[in-house]
């Protein structure tokens, strides 16, 4: 995939020791799996990499799962981790594409400018039998300069005020089933359904084998649900992981993304003043 926000396997093989790399892990996985990413990471992971913890780098007083941090908590999680500027930082996962997104448009929204994925993530990178190490990996402290570009991030307001006016259209990426409001939501005490007026785009319609559907299967893929590629767009998930998978798609399709919806369904579907629909959106 020709792309200005992916590199292969091949790209981090030959570039793999350059001083000015920055390389994250970003596996997660939901609670109810038992598997455990930094326990992973330790196990192996690809030479140099450092373990970003979606769960920790976050707003941890929000009582809303991985929310962005504030710049200042921002800058010091990078600093820890040995990620500064003018890096090159190239982002992955355990599963080929999901959470290594969430990471893309984090580092994006604090203001990196140089932020790649890895095509196919670490299934790829082990399937074709290139290294990996063990434990820990320590670098030294580098200044990172967070800016929160707020144009990256819809609020809840934001997210209001586009499904009133049309001026965005609100893309959902949770299953299906979910967004009609007939299977129930992971996490507990959510009302099931969703946004009036948003439009649905599983991320499973857009991703093949852990790799971003690419040119004009992922414009139709889009476009099939509704998704006017003219108009802008404020993807919605669960809770801003596979939100990003959808911001990921808009971008690479050529679309204009207006802002990810932080909050996601875990704001929405928890609030009393927030409407809820079932059945299918009106273009389905």
């Amino acid at each position: 995939m020709t792309s200005q926000n992916f590199v292969t396997t091949e790209w981090l093989g030959a570039h793999l020791n350059e001083p000015g790399l920055g390389l994250i892990d970003a596996s997660w996985h939901l609670p109810p799996t038992g598997r455990n990413g930094a326990a992973e990471f330790r196990a192996g992971h690809i030479p140099g990499a450092v373990f970003f913890d979606i769960d920790a780098i976050a707003d941890t007083s929000s009582g809303l799962p991985h929310m962005l941090p504030d710049p200042v908590a921002f800058a010091s999680a990078m600093r820890k981790l040995g990620l500064g500027d003018g890096m090159h930082f190239v982002v992955y996962d355990a599963f080929g594409l999901m959470t290594a997104a969430r990471v893309w448009w984090t580092l994006r929204a604090f203001g990196a400018t140089d932020v790649k994925i890895l095509e196919g993530g670490l299934p790829k990178w082990i399937d074709e039998g290139r290294p990996i190490e063990e434990g820990a990996t320590e670098r030294q402290p580098r200044h990172f300069s967070a800016r929160l570009d707020h144009s990256f991030v819809a609020s809840l307001a934001d997210v209001r005020q586009a499904l009133a006016s049309g001026a965005a259209q609100v893309v959902d990426a949770r299953s299906a089933e979910r967004f009609r409001g007939e299977a129930a939501e992971p996490r507990p005490g959510l009302k099931s359904g969703h946004m009036p007026g948003s439009l649905n785009v599983p991320f499973v319609d857009i991703v093949e084998h852990g790799k971003l559907k690419s040119g004009e299967g992922l414009a139709a893929a889009l476009t099939a649900h509704g998704v006017d590629l003219a108009r802008p767009v404020i993807t919605t998930c669960g809770s801003g992981v596979t939100a990003a998978i959808l911001a990921l798609a808009v971008e690479e399709a050529g679309g204009r993304l207006a802002g990810l919806y932080d909050g996601s369904w875990a704001e929405w579907g928890g609030r009393d003043d927030c409407a809820v629909a079932t059945g299918a959106s009106a273009i389905s």
